[in-house]
């Protein structure tokens, strides 16, 4: 889990003495005690000596006798490197020192944060002067990027506080104040700084030879106290040390202003939102303690002299950072290892830079404006980015669609019994299924090897239906192979004619399946003819619904359950149908219906019935992206009536279930029984969904028997063509993209909103749960409730069925930052 260590390290020198003080969390704290070496300040002094005599043309300061008297042919390139890195080695030297092991044991301890940030207070300028940003322990950190050593002045009177920042400029704005250039040229960084106006609203403040020096120290000030306030203050030129009065920037040639000259101004323009300040120009440490003491955010200082070109390079880089929107420490982090990298042409000059924050402050960054910058803030961080991959593998898994489909179902079954939406009855369900389960094997004789079933034994059936005046029937056996007994296939044969042959003649839909070799296996000619019968496919996809092409090019591969539904409709709801089986024929039934069907211009089901060439796109990918789903949310008895076969047989069947049947599309199927399927190992009974096991109560779910049979599945699909009630999913790595988009801009939302908190309060919040995150928490709550709720009604409403689960974790996992911006450490 992400999460920040945040540490207060502070350094008192008394005499030879130095004591370190090290703070975190609700009170922790460790001290230590140990001598200051002064053959240190020795070397330092040897190496700012050398680094001076190097870089001794076009410093931006007044240096005092740098270089005098020096030889021309000394290699000072070759003395700088080896006076850094002897300066290097006893300052590590001295950090390592054993009576500060506990400390750095402390600090590297958190190397498991994604960032470690240690907010160091010296409270003299001697060491003030030392490059604490190269203390080895960063080293021993994963990334160097993430460990942050942010320099705080000793006195800070005033809060880190304004109102005008919690308003979101629509640009940040920026005042650049160009200062004398004696020796310089600001050429370079002048470009550099105009290339932000497409991000910015930037105002040059520049010197004119013919202004007196007051107006130009006046036009300095009240540009810094411009009613409209200012973001980022920028100086380029010389500047100086001066304990006495903050410093001094050198505005124009001999002209100077004391920072505590333009305190009052700076004041003004802290209160309308100034929050950092960048002093490229020479030995600012003064400077950045004045600054900070005035309650500004941050200020990033050289602390010695600098070349006129590694302040051009630094300021390239840095600015390049900034429109990049990373905060100022990223951004000068970036500027040092650009100097490092450049050692050979600027040795020593990644050491100079430092950046002093206020303890309370978020660091500086400038926000995204224009559409295309904003839109680049949401793309995905390599964390989300693994996240999202492995949620859409998981999307993508159809054992886990099928899962999850099945619980979406039975979680809709419960809302809609407890809303009371279940559609209202209509008496009797669309369908009646004739059962051959396994107590009707057992109390028929003829059925000893029911595999295949006998065809006599269906012939049987048909007859009893046929005289209680069935409409319509449809048998779910296969009938593509004549039985061993030639006499069975004419008894069914015979049964078939002559319920077609009667005044008001019985409908037949009989299954045809795909072979393995692709041709489809339909009922023998012998048995039922095209001419008189429906035939279609019999095939089941688990959860989903059998879909019909629009136009007919192969009549045999029509859905079963389709034809059905079909045959239901033109019988009972169309008042002016004429066309009626025929034996014989000489046109194909189904043909005939067609016809029919497009001379009146009529279509009985929704489109929502038929494959749409999106779904049928997807299939490429083996998904089912908007296929309807199989709703079974309606409770079973809606849907279909069921009873035994042996009990139709044997005239055990009410005078309600004789009345109504007339009135139904009847199906003769198996019931379970073992040996039932259309192949050796295929069974024809299915995983009993879990909205089916709710409601019926039905304990054999949990006891793992869910015999479910294909007929039952064909009898909701019917339904669900006669009732135009098609569910359409959505699919999951649809909603999981618009999820991370949503999570991402609520991550944004809450962290600038969490930003300006953090901006308004005098004291940092030790609560390791902050009320923000406590309002995160709440939102995310009502977020995933709301959305539950509305994806549940959506799908009774509308037809439609949203995923929860994937998506909303999806959007937890992006809003999960929100509640680690703090650990133990902080």
């Amino acid at each position: 889990m992400l999460s920040n260590a945040v540490y207060k390290l502070k350094i008192e020198r008394s005499d030879r003495a130095c004591r370190f003080k090290l703070s975190w969390g609700n009170g922790q704290q460790l001290f230590a005690t140990l001598e200051y070496p002064e053959s240190l300040t020795r070397l330092y002094q040897e190496w700012q000596r050398i680094y001076l005599s190097f870089y001794k043309s076009a410093l931006r300061g007044r240096v005092q006798g740098s270089g005098s008297g020096v030889i021309p042919k000394v290699d000072w390139h070759n003395k700088l490197v080896e006076a850094e890195a002897a300066f290097l080695q006893a300052f590590n030297k001295w950090l390592r020192s054993a009576e500060l092991f506990e400390i750095r044991q402390e600090i590297t301890m958190s190397n498991s944060a994604n960032t470690t940030t240690i907010l160091m207070t010296c409270d003299q300028l001697e060491l003030e002067r030392l490059p604490w940003e190269a203390w080895e322990i960063l080293t021993q950190l994963p990334q160097k990027s993430s460990f942050k050593i942010i320099r705080n002045p000793p006195n800070i009177r005033e809060a880190n506080f304004s109102e005008v920042r919690q308003k979101q400029r629509r640009k940040s704005r920026i005042l650049v104040i160009v200062g004398d250039d004696t020796g310089l040229h600001f050429k370079t960084e002048l470009a550099a700084l105009k290339s932000l106006s497409r991000l910015t609203e930037i105002k040059f403040v520049t010197w004119q030879t013919e202004q007196e020096e007051y107006i130009i120290r006046q036009n300095v000030c009240q540009a810094i106290a411009d009613p409209q306030g200012w973001d980022l203050l920028c100086f380029l030129g010389h500047s100086n040390e001066a304990e006495i009065t903050g410093g001094k920037i050198a505005i124009a040639p001999n002209v100077h202003l004391t920072i505590s000259e333009i305190s009052p101004y700076l004041t003004q323009a802290k209160q309308r939102g100034l929050q950092f300040a960048l002093f490229n120009s020479c030995c600012g440490l003064n400077i950045a303690a004045s600054l900070i003491n005035l309650g500004l955010s941050q200020v990033i200082i050289m602390r010695e002299p600098i070349h006129n070109q590694v302040a051009e390079g630094f300021l390239l880089q840095f600015i390049l950072s900034l429109t990049q929107f990373k905060n100022v420490y990223e951004s000068m982090f970036s500027a040092c290892e650009y100097l490092q990298q450049e050692k050979l042409k600027y040795p020593s000059a990644y050491l100079i830079p430092s950046i002093f924050g206020h303890p309370n402050a978020e660091l500086f960054q400038l926000q995204p404006n224009s559409i295309s910058q904003k839109l680049k803030q949401l793309l995905p961080t390599r964390n989300e980015a693994i996240a999202l991959s492995l949620l859409t593998i998981a999307s993508l898994y159809i054992p886990l669609q099928d899962y999850l489909l099945d619980q979406r179902i039975f979680i809709q079954a419960i809302y809609r019994k407890n809303t009371h939406q279940i559609p209202a009855q209509k008496t009797p369900p669309p369908t009646l299924l004739v059962q051959i389960d396994e107590e009707s094997i057992q109390k028929d004789k003829t059925l000893s090897t029911p595999r295949p079933m006998p065809r006599d034994y269906l012939a049987k059936l048909v007859d009893k239906l046929s005289e209680l005046d069935a409409k319509i029937i449809g048998i779910d056996y296969l009938l593509h192979r004549p039985s061993q007994i030639e006499t069975r296939d004419q008894k069914l044969a015979q049964s078939l004619i002559n319920a077609v042959q009667k005044p008001q003649p019985t409908w037949f839909v009989l299954v045809t399946n795909e072979g393995i070799n692709g041709k489809i296996l339909k009922p023998l000619p012998e048995i039922a003819s095209p001419n008189w019968s429906l035939q279609g496919e019999m095939n089941l996809i688990s959860g989903f619904m059998q879909l019909a092409t629009p136009e007919i090019n192969n009549p045999y591969t029509l859905p079963f359950s389709y034809l059905l539904a079909l045959a239901y409709q033109l019988n009972y709801e169309d008042k002016n149908h004429i066309i009626q089986p025929k034996s014989p024929s000489q046109q194909e039934f189904l043909i005939q219906i067609h016809e029919s069907l497009k001379l009146g211009n009529k279509s009985w089901f929704s489109p929502r019935s038929y494959l749409q060439p999106f779904t049928e796109f997807s299939y490429i990918f083996g998904q089912m992206w908007l296929h309807p789903v199989i709703d079974y949310s309606i409770p079973p008895q809606q849907v279909y009536d069921r009873i035994p076969a042996w009990q139709l047989l044997n005239n055990q069947i009410s005078t309600y279930q004789k009345t109504h049947l007339q009135k139904q599309v009847v199906i003769i199927a198996p019931g379970g029984y073992k040996e039932a399927g259309v192949a050796v190992s295929g069974l024809d009974f299915f995983p009993k969904p879990a909205a089916i096991c709710y409601w019926r109560i039905d304990n054999d779910c949990l006891n793992q028997r869910r015999e479910f049979t294909g007929a039952e599945i064909h009898a909701y699909m019917v339904h669900h063509h006669l009732n135009n009630s098609m569910i359409i999913p959505i699919p999951d790595l649809w909603t999981i993209v618009i999820a991370g988009l949503l999570g991402k801009v609520t991550l944004l939302t809450l962290n600038n909103r969490h930003r300006q908190q953090k901006n308004s309060q005098k004291s940092p919040n030790q609560n390791t749960f902050n009320p923000e995150q406590k309002e995160g928490l709440i939102l995310i709550i009502c977020a995933l409730a709301s959305y539950g709720i509305i994806s549940l009604q959506t799908y009774v409403t509308a037809g439609i069925l949203l995923p929860w689960l994937l998506p909303s974790l999806t959007f937890v996992f992006y809003c999960l930052p929100i509640f680690v911006r703090k650990n133990s450490h902080d």
